[in-house]
């Protein structure tokens, strides 16, 4: 594996674990109060989409096994772009079902 594909997939594992590490042990309620922890997990987001963005450009074949790295990558420019109108809700979405899966597969890749 190229070396700066290994880093960008090592950014998706980092920046994801910190999202967990953000949410851990609360709520949706909890996560919507919480102007820190919204700001921060959608920063990772952000993050994470860019380094997928980067990962694929330097090798789509790998990056194609990457469940819903499209949609990822894509979240990443509604993050980006239209930061005013980003629901709560998408974002925790995010985080609870495609995050897990997301993490798995890098992992996979990269044989963690």
């Amino acid at each position: 594996m190229k070396p700066e594909l290994q880093e960008n997939l090592q950014t998706v594992i980092e920046q994801g674990r910190l999202i967990q590490s953000f949410v851990n042990g609360i709520s949706f309620e909890v996560y919507q109060s919480d102007e820190k922890t919204r700001l921060a997990v959608e920063r990772c987001f952000e993050i994470i989409g860019e380094a997928l963005n980067r990962a694929y450009k330097l090798d789509p074949e790998t990056v194609d096994s990457i469940t819903d790295y499209r949609k990822i990558i894509s979240f990443r420019n509604i993050l980006a772009h239209c930061y005013d109108s980003v629901e709560d809700r998408l974002v925790w979405g995010v985080i609870e079902e495609s995050l897990p899966s997301l993490l798995s597969d890098v992992m996979n890749l990269m044989a963690i």
